[in-house]
């Protein structure tokens, strides 16, 4: 079982930086891919990241390219958020989750396809 550990949330002002960060634990393949999603109170969950274990091109939310950024850490066994210029809209709680997809795919959005997920850390962003 893949486990995983989001860190790193708080509350900041807009226009702010933080990075989050995802402990991974357990049986990762390089093919696996790692992504970021939110749920913002009252909203529906959000998918906001991915990149492969691997490395590789990253894929983005449309409401956080040019912003967010995805990164991983193989000898820390870690996957990364790093945010910049925070909005209040970005105010949520962020999730990590992991597919292992049964097929080589690309890194992607459908939330219903990512096996594991971890128990999220709270992001709130004030004015």
């Amino acid at each position: 079982q893949v486990q995983l550990e989001e860190s790193g949330g708080g509350l900041v002002q807009a226009g702010a930086s933080l990075r989050l960060s995802c402990a991974v634990s357990g049986p990762i393949d390089r093919e696996d891919i790692m992504g970021w999603f939110r749920r913002a109170p009252g909203k529906a969950r959000e998918f906001v990241a991915a990149i492969r274990w691997r490395g590789g091109p990253p894929y983005y939310g449309d409401s956080v390219k040019g912003r967010f950024t995805i990164s991983r850490d193989n000898s820390k066994n870690t996957v990364e958020l790093q945010m910049n210029n925070l909005r209040r809209e970005d105010t949520a709680i962020y999730y990590c989750a992991a597919d292992k997809p049964e097929q080589l795919t690309v890194p992607h959005a459908h939330q219903n396809e990512y096996d594991f997920w971890g128990k999220g850390t709270q992001v709130t962003v004030s004015s």
